[in-house]
């Protein structure tokens, strides 16, 4: 059975994530030990609220460092909403500039939509080759963000992959999943998508075994 480490850092839907990766048939430990963190199968970032609060109650328990080396030695992170936002190199909310952790080039700012948070299932643009959306192209998907990556600048040349992107629509078009070698992230979250994010929790986990 693959493990899988839910990153407790103090924020984020911990308890409902780690529910969602055990019924997509993981074993879970819910934890911010820095050596369970690094030696497990995959690890998952959730994170809800502010993009400074979020990088604040990271870089506390070292998870700055600890998602920095996994990647480094192409070990497995999952980050959920926030937990995707931050991996980018700034966020803006309220006027407010957070560096992120840089690990994709980029800026996380508001939609530009009507009506804000963005909340409720939306359905999703994923590539043919997505390992993360395969068998779940009609799928929808549960959302909760008023802010977003809106764009895509990292230029990944050979003999490394080009990222799989997954885009979706509100006031605008917006990053809802990246698959990047080791990093994968989604803005919705798989835990409260039902039977469709089970699923998609299913793949990250083949991925990890294949």
């Amino acid at each position: 059975m693959t493990n899988v480490v839910v990153f407790d850092y103090g924020t984020g839907n911990i308890h409902s994530a780690a529910k969602a990766l055990e019924q997509a048939g993981a074993n879970v430990t819910v934890t911010a030990n820095r050596k369970t963190a690094l030696e497990a199968d995959g690890l998952v970032v959730p994170g809800v609220g502010a993009f400074d609060a979020v990088m604040t109650s990271l870089k506390a328990v070292y998870g700055d460092e600890i998602i920095d080396r996994r990647l480094a030695g192409g070990r497995a992170v999952l980050g959920i909403c926030v937990g995707m936002q931050v991996m980018f190199e700034h966020g803006v909310e309220r006027g407010v500039d957070t560096e992120g952790l840089g690990e994709w080039p980029g800026t996380v700012t508001e939609l530009p939509a009507p009506v804000l948070p963005h909340m409720g299932w939306n359905t999703v643009d994923a590539p043919d080759d997505s390992v993360l959306f395969q068998g779940l192209r009609d799928e929808r998907f549960y959302f909760v963000h008023s802010y977003a990556a809106q764009e895509w600048t990292l230029d990944v040349m050979p003999p490394f992959p080009a990222p799989r992107l997954t885009w979706a629509e509100h006031g605008g078009r917006f990053l809802a999943a990246v698959e990047n070698g080791p990093l994968t992230a989604t803005q919705f979250h798989p835990e409260k998508s039902g039977e469709a994010g089970i699923r998609l929790l299913a793949n990250w986990l083949g991925s990890l075994r294949g």
